[in-house]
This record gives structure tokens, sequence and C-alpha cells, in this order.
């Protein structure tokens, strides 16, 4: 029975993934749900063991990065096994990697090597802090790098320390700017007829991602400073209490801020000469969010979403995550997505946050088994039966 695909965007392309953790992962798994032929390359250690860092292959985190994908088990550091990768990179069409700069070229596996078997192959690598340079060798954690790429710095309350980020947005960052590189180089091959090497980074991705506020600096030479829930440039912008909750306001303009003063019931603030002018707002920000709190704590999250939306002033409640998911347009959106299963296993993960009109994605498929399609794999790209048992008993695949 052929395996099934999450979509026909990307069927023709076969995808060879030695990644591990989180930013690899989340790069093959953009390729997986668009309906790439991934195969999952498990490492098989010499004693026959497995390597399974990211933690249980039936946890949560494992089966939201590894579904759409085939597994097989193969021993890199034997000889044997390097030679079956190569049988196999020289009809696929993507490696992607997310070693150590260096431990690809100790294995054999770098680009170079791999372009001398197949020119066409497109190769990612996602490192912690990019293939070459001072730092290239130091193993990349998320947390290092959104400390070193300066989001820890605008992050959190000011004079509280800095702060990191609620989600690893290094690592997921790095791993949607490979997979972007991917879709482009294969884009290009299709002009030039030659594959290419595409590099990034944990640094490079979170250092990209300051957006305004790396340019705010690269322009104006102003260093962002924290500013907890307040919008450095978007004032009353903001989180404020309500009588059960929270809410966030966002407004921007001023006839926005005009608009909230009317709908929170304070028509004065708007010719209050310490808030007339976005200027004057920006010098009295405390003083004119504490005016809004007095107001907003006299009514509910709910009140407030309502009346606010209905005087056309951006808002929204604050959710818990459980209650993000219950949201009637989450609910519609249909991000949470159940994945079809034999073992009849609940499993529920997060869906592509994308749609396309004639190809969409979808959970086609549970995450593998550790190995789980070895020798289907294997007869896939020409293995004999013999040669595939030969392969077994060497503890080879």
């Amino acid at each position: 029975m052929p395996f099934p695909r999450a979509s026909q965007a990307l069927s023709r392309f076969t995808v060879l993934d030695l990644t591990r953790v989180r930013s690899g992962p989340t790069c093959v798994r953009q390729l997986a749900d668009w309906g790439a032929n991934v195969i999952k390359i498990d490492a098989l250690l010499e004693d026959g063991g497995g390597e399974q860092p990211g933690g249980p292959r039936h946890g949560s985190d494992f089966q939201n990065l590894h579904r759409n994908k085939r597994a097989m088990t193969l021993n890199l550091k034997d000889p044997k096994g390097l030679e079956v990768f190569k049988r196999l990179a020289a009809k696929a069409d993507v490696v992607v990697e997310n070693f150590r700069p260096d431990v690809k070229g100790k294995l054999g596996i770098d680009y170079e090597s791999l372009r001398q078997i197949n020119p066409r192959i497109v190769y990612g690598s996602i490192s912690g802090f990019g293939q070459d340079g001072p730092y290239h060798k130091r193993p990349g954690f998320d947390q290092i790098a959104q400390g070193m790429g300066g989001l820890m710095s605008v992050t959190g309350a000011p004079g509280q320390g800095p702060m990191r980020v609620g989600i690893p947005v290094a690592d997921l960052t790095a791993g949607l700017f490979c997979a972007l590189g991917i879709l482009t180089a294969l884009l290009e091959r299709e002009v030039s007829g030659e594959g290419q090497w595409v590099q990034t980074s944990l640094l490079q991705a979170q250092i990209f991602m300051l957006d305004f506020q790396a340019s705010r600096w690269l322009m104006e030479k102003e260093v962002a400073k924290q500013a907890g829930n307040n919008h450095p440039t978007s004032i009353p912008t903001g989180v404020f209490k309500t009588s059960d909750g929270y809410i966030n306001i966002a407004t921007t303009g001023g006839r926005i801020w005009e608009r909230c003063a009317q709908a929170i019931g304070a028509p004065e603030l708007i010719t209050n000469p310490d808030y007339a002018t976005a200027p004057a707002r920006s010098r009295n920000r405390d003083a004119l969010n504490a005016a809004i709190n007095k107001l907003t704590e006299k009514k509910s999250t709910e009140t407030w979403v309502r009346e606010l939306n209905e005087a056309g002033v951006p808002c929204g409640p604050i959710y818990s995550i459980d209650q993000m998911f219950e949201d009637a347009q989450v609910k519609h959106l249909g991000i949470a997505q159940h994945v079809p299963n034999d073992e009849n296993r609940h499993i529920q993960l997060v869906g592509q946050p994308m749609t396309l009109s004639r190809t969409p994605s979808k959970m086609a498929a549970r995450p593998p088994e550790f190995g789980e399609q070895t020798e289907e794999v294997l007869a896939e790209f020409g293995f004999g039966k013999d040669e595939i048992a030969d392969l077994r008993q060497r503890k080879v695949v």
C-alpha cells in the first residue's frame, strides 16, 4: 500500500532527513506536510541501539515534529552504512542536517562529497552559529541564540533583567528559513539544473527576527530596551486589566486612538494636551495607561472585546493555551488536526498555518516508529531482499 502523502504540492521531491531535536525537524516538517517523500534516517549504532534525542518517540513534541514521514535505520559510522546513504543520496533531491559543522565532514556526508555523486542535490544545513567563523564549533541552543541575538534584551519588563521568550523561537525560525531556502534552491534548480548548499543558523535567524528593532540600531543608532507589554512605538498599545482578567488593546494612529477613548468612555482624553499627539502620548505613556486601566477594570474582558471591536478598535483576550483552542475562530480555522493511525491512539497536532486552494496540506500519516519502513525504503531505492538481509545481519540497518 503506497505511503499516504500530506499534499501533492511537493510530491515529486525525495528528502533524506538527518535532523535531530528541533530546528532541523521543523525544517523537514514543512517539506513533509506539503507532500515531499521524506525519509527520516534513524541513527543506528554498532551495537544495534538507536539514538533518540528530542524526547520520547510517542511524546507530544516528537509526534508534532515528525508526522507525515517514513523512517529507516542506518549506521552512518559504518563504511557500509555510508555506502548505503550515498546510494540513497544519488537519487534524492534534498538532504537536511543540523549536526555541528564538522560532524558531516567526518562522516563523509558533507555537501561537497554528495555533490560529486548527485550534482542536483539541494543540501540544507542548520547550525548554532554558522558553518565557519570563530564560533562555528560551538554547540548551539535556542536560549543561547535568543541571548546573543538580542531578543532577550528587549523581552520582559524594564528593570527585571533579560527574559527568554516562551517558545524556542530561534530553533523554529531557523527551521522555517532553511525550508524556505531549500524551496528557493529547488526552484532555481529548474533553471540551472544544479543543486546548491543552503545554510542558516540559530543566530542568523534570531537576528533576522529582531526586524524593526534591529533596523532601529542600524539606521538610527537607537538601542531598543525592554518595554514589557507596551508596544515600543504605537501608544497606547498594551495589556489592560478588566474586571475578570486582562485584555490587549492596540491603537495605531490618531483616529484609532480617538475611537478607543470614545469607546472606553473617556472622550476628554482626546483633547487633554498630555495625550493629544503621538509624541505627547509617548512621553506620558505610564499616566495614560493608568487612566485607561481605571476604566477597563469596570467591565469584563468579554464585554470589552465586543464593545471595542464594534467601535473599530483592535483588541483581543489573552488566552491560556487551553482557552485558545476553545476559541470559535481557532476551531473554525481547523488548525488542531487529528492524525490517522491504526493503533487507535489519540494524536492531535498543530496543522500548517497556511492553506493552498488546490493542493492543501493534511495530517496523512502518524510519525513513524524507529526504523519502521527500512525494508520498504531500501527496496524503493533498488536494494534487493538478500542485500537488505545482509545489511541487517551486519547491523548496518
